[in-house]
């Protein structure tokens, strides 16, 4: 056989075994997320609680149906989530304050179907304020949840969701994001009166 010949029964036997390969398709990639550096603001002065909140999100007012005088919203742009606040006023009312607490725990058990561990800390702030932080872990709507009383007066609910239909082992980045945010949001919480 000459080399011509040689060259040819190659080029031919590459043809037909590299046609029978099966394609496997490549896995479903994801985005990386580059976090910003946490810079933050004071909340304004018309709200009876004060706390400071990251300049990378957005200070809305919670325009839900069913929002209450003084509930807001942070929203994050870049990571599409949302940090939903609700106030309620206990005025002096220990029948109150048990109602709103029953919510807030209503509310995070409510998760359990799809949580594979719901974690509770009571955190001490360094203003002496006490805070009940929920974190939950697995394919749920709300990773972080909280709340802020005085048993008096005062009651403050919190809530992380992410506008994304993302797993959460890819989200993990931005959830460690927003865990930080939410803890010097309760680290710089303090009440006070209403301005008029």
């Amino acid at each position: 056989m000459t080399i011509t010949k040689i060259s040819l029964v190659l080029c031919m036997i590459c043809l037909v075994t590299g046609c029978q390969r099966e394609f496997l398709p490549k896995p479903i990639g994801y985005n990386r997320l580059v976090m910003p550096d946490p810079e933050y603001l004071p909340l304004p002065d018309s709200l009876p609680y004060s706390f400071e909140y990251s300049r990378h999100a957005r200070l809305l007012a919670d325009t839900s149906g069913f929002s209450e005088r003084y509930w807001i919203e942070l929203y994050y742009p870049l990571l599409k989530s949302n940090i939903h606040i609700t106030y309620k006023p206990i005025q002096n009312s220990e029948q109150l304050l048990k109602e709103f607490v029953n919510d807030a725990y209503t509310l995070a058990a409510k998760h359990q179907i799809k949580a594979y561990a719901i974690d509770e800390v009571i955190v001490k702030t360094p203003s002496g304020k006490t805070a009940v932080v929920v974190e939950l872990q697995g394919e749920v709507p709300s990773q972080m949840q909280f709340t802020i009383t005085d048993s008096t007066r005062n009651f403050l609910r919190g809530a992380l969701y992410f506008n994304t239909k993302v797993h959460n082992d890819s989200l993990k980045p931005a959830i460690e994001y927003m865990k930080k945010d939410i803890m010097h949001l309760i680290n710089t919480f303090a009440w006070k009166p209403v301005k008029k």
